[in-house]
């Protein structure tokens, strides 16, 4: 019985041993594992990071991009809106810039000495010059102002110089050739003579 006791108590020590190496091992296999899966979820989430990253570089250059173009949308809007208004306003420019040199020649036909031969044909012409005066005023073309007033190089062509003491320095003596505005831009400049 004795032996019989020895060898079970041998036996149960090689268990016990045996148990306590396998569970050592199994401790160094679950730290292994638990060190190779930190290592896995490691760089999983660093590549996601990255994908994270890039991401939100591209919505942002994404964005940026959608904001130039429609910056550059509004600058054509208001651009083509100026160019629309200033095509309405100045409309009858070119039909003005036609019809100045027959208006001059009404005015020169109107300067001839008028006796009873030309009366009839003087007030005829006036009326047609009135017509066509009255005609580009609704289209807001006006004379620019000339004798007596400061000369303006925006409104004026100073075509010769004359020495009046009756005048100021820079003041406009005579008018040669009629200038005129259209609304608020210049179509023709006035041509005159300029005090010194």
């Amino acid at each position: 019985m004795a032996e019989q006791e020895k060898s079970e108590q041998l036996e149960e020590e090689q268990n016990q041993e045996e148990q306590q190496t396998g569970q050592a091992s199994e401790d160094v296999e679950v730290i292994d594992s638990d060190e190779s899966s930190e290592k896995s979820e490691d760089s999983e989430t660093d590549a996601l990071q990255e994908q994270i990253d890039q991401l939100k570089k591209e919505k942002q250059e994404a964005e940026d991009r959608v904001l130039r173009i429609q910056a550059e949308f509004d600058n054509y809007k208001k651009r083509t809106q100026k160019e629309k208004e200033a095509a309405r306003k100045y409309k009858s420019e070119d039909l003005v810039t036609e019809l100045l040199p027959a208006l001059d020649n009404f005015e020169r036909a109107l300067q001839v000495e008028v006796n009873e031969a030309t009366s009839s044909l003087v007030d005829g012409i006036t009326m047609v010059y009135n017509q066509l005066k009255a005609a580009l005023a609704s289209q807001g073309v006006e004379e620019i102002e000339t004798e007596g007033k400061e000369f303006d190089p925006t409104l004026h062509h100073a075509v010769m110089q004359a020495e009046d003491e009756n005048f100021d320095s820079n003041i406009i003596v005579e008018e040669l050739q009629k200038g005129y505005i259209l609304k608020d831009k210049v179509i023709r400049p006035s041509m005159v003579k300029v005090n010194k």
